[in-house]
């Protein structure tokens, strides 16, 4: 899965941020343009410091760097996958599977 397919995902990807982040993340909550939660990579306590753009999608966890650009970047971060197995998971759930 390679060239205009990733743009196609993420754009889809974007346009439904607030309910993919609910079930992602559930437990975060909107701050703005920011989806603000625990960081369920790691041993997070307090909500504050990992936070998703819902406009752009580009996250960051600011208290280890970790970061972002994209609703692929954050799914392949979130469920340890590889960028393409993450664009590919993405695509059967956002109904984008006639590209695969």
């Amino acid at each position: 899965m390679t060239g205009p397919i990733f743009p196609r995902i993420n754009d889809t990807a974007r346009a439904a941020l607030p309910s993919i982040l609910s079930r992602w993340l559930p437990d975060g909550v909107r701050e703005g343009h920011e989806w603000v939660a625990l960081n369920p990579t790691r041993a997070d306590s307090k909500r504050g410091s990992f936070k998703v753009n819902l406009k752009t999608g580009r996250w960051s966890d600011f208290a280890t760097g970790d970061r972002g650009g994209d609703p692929v970047s954050l799914a392949a971060y979130l469920f340890n996958l590889k960028q393409h197995e993450a664009a590919r998971q993405m695509a059967v759930m956002l109904g984008i599977s006639d590209t695969l």
